[in-house]
């Protein structure tokens, strides 16, 4: 005599089965929507936008540290921890603001994680311009990882927008997808090492105040087009979807 499984054993089996693609999907999902993928709430490419960059706190808190090492250092090059910890110390108030108010403080947080990792570099080597240093590295990494995502045809761009509309890794059988998801990723690696190419001799020439200027300059200014032009992409290859992971 057979017994009907109970609900909770259903449950059980069910949650067993999760697929790989469920997992990956979720996290895909997840990080994509940190970074402003999630357009459930977004109608307009200047709305995808704007909240990818965080919106005007966002612009501040990608901007107003290193505006504040470039602008410092420029006039007060001397002593060197002048300008590193008011740059710091920037990233700092705005972390410190996330937290009062209960607002999410990743990008503030990582901000000033990574602001007090390149001064203490420079810190240590007595050369300020080592304080861009992670900024280059970082660089090469997203230039490469997009590069290879791109040529081996595993588009990072592809991965997140199939993640992000359920569809997991099928674009990859649709040859107009594989494309347009293909030269996203050309275009995501090409502004990396665009960035790479112009700051790195800067850097070998010792320009700093140049070098932070030309940073800024190319930070969120390049960044905005392409994320537009990412999600525009996007959403004319899945008309049908917000690109949140269900459909509209």
């Amino acid at each position: 005599m057979t017994t009907e499984p109970s609900a909770g054993d259903r449950d059980d089996r069910a949650e067993a089965r999760m697929s790989a693609s469920d997992v990956l999907g979720g996290a895909f999902g997840d990080a994509a929507r940190r970074i402003g993928g999630d357009s459930a709430e977004e109608t307009t490419a200047g709305g995808v936008v704007w909240k990818a960059m965080g919106g005007f706190r966002g612009v501040l808190e990608s901007i107003l540290p290193s505006l504040t090492f470039v602008l410092v250092y420029t006039f007060w090059p001397e002593p060197l921890y002048l300008s590193l910890a008011l740059s710091v110390g920037m990233a700092a108030v705005f972390t410190v603001l996330r937290f009062a108010q209960r607002s999410t403080p990743a990008a503030a947080l990582g901000g000033l994680v990574a602001a007090g990792a390149a001064a203490a570099l420079a810190l240590w080597t007595g050369d300020g311009r080592d304080n861009f240093v992670f900024g280059l590295i970082t660089n090469a990494a997203y230039g490469t990882a997009y590069l290879v995502s791109a040529v081996i045809g595993w588009s990072l761009i592809g991965l997140l927008v199939g993640f992000l509309v359920g569809e997991g890794v099928e674009w990859r059988k649709d040859r107009r997808k594989r494309r347009v998801f293909f030269w996203l990723a050309i275009a995501w690696s090409a502004l990396f090492f665009a960035r790479l190419a112009v700051q790195l001799p800067l850097y070998l020439a010792h320009e700093t105040a140049l070098l932070g200027t030309l940073k800024l300059v190319m930070g969120l200014p390049l960044f905005a087009p392409l994320v537009a032009v990412t999600w525009l992409a996007a959403r004319s290859l899945y008309p049908g979807h917000r690109l949140a992971g269900r459909d509209s």
